[in-house]
């Protein structure tokens, strides 16, 4: 079985959704494999625009797997709202795989993302305040939470709780920001989770 791999050498805008949106239509997978929803590409077929950030552009084909892998870093709001957008161009999302180990974005990624994004000033580097950044972190870490986590309602409990009660206290002390409040995003995540979990593979 051979394999085609796509990897941009720069920042990005390089023309790489292109490339994969051409080579998909040959492929039996598509699979992303790392990177978040901060970027993307824009896919036009027959005068129709599809506007993609997480899901591979093989969705456009039908009967391609499009996997989500474990190097991704992933929002889920994002990627249901990606998913809602293309259901409702009458695209079949059923061939989405997502890697059970990739890393969740939460809140408090992209709260941080922004907040230091401002602290910086002059010197900002332009983030899009997705989160990506600070999730990455996290999983370098060791502290991330993974889809699997997310699956898991007690585990996930357990680990938001302590991943909030360190993050909480970092936005105190560094940007002297409010709390986030636990409960509400428990049960935002949780709904997440059960609308992902069809999805959701090893």
């Amino acid at each position: 079985m051979s394999a085609v791999v796509v990897m941009g050498t720069q920042w990005g805008d390089e023309g790489k959704g292109k490339i994969v949106d051409y080579l998909a239509e040959q492929a039996d997978t598509v699979v992303r494999f790392q990177g978040g929803s901060n970027a993307g590409h824009t896919v036009v077929v027959d005068d129709e625009t599809y506007k993609l950030r997480l899901l591979p552009s093989g969705i456009l084909y039908k009967g391609t797997t499009c996997v989500i892998g474990n190097g991704v870093v992933v929002d889920p709001k994002v990627m249901l709202e990606e998913m809602d957008a293309m259901e409702a161009k009458g695209v079949d999302v059923s061939g989405i795989r997502l890697s059970n180990r990739a890393h969740v974005i939460m809140p408090y990624h992209c709260l941080m993302d922004g907040l230091n994004e401002e602290q910086r000033g002059a010197g900002k580097i332009g983030t899009t305040k997705r989160g990506i950044c600070p999730c990455y972190m996290d999983k370098a870490n060791r502290i991330g939470i993974r889809v699997c986590d997310l699956m898991d309602k007690e585990e996930f409990a357990k680990k938001l709780k302590e991943n909030l009660a360190l993050k909480n206290h970092e936005l105190k002390a560094l940007y002297n920001h409010e709390p986030l409040v636990y409960e509400e995003i428990l049960a935002e995540y949780e709904g997440y989770a059960e609308r992902l979990r069809p999805y959701v593979t090893d």
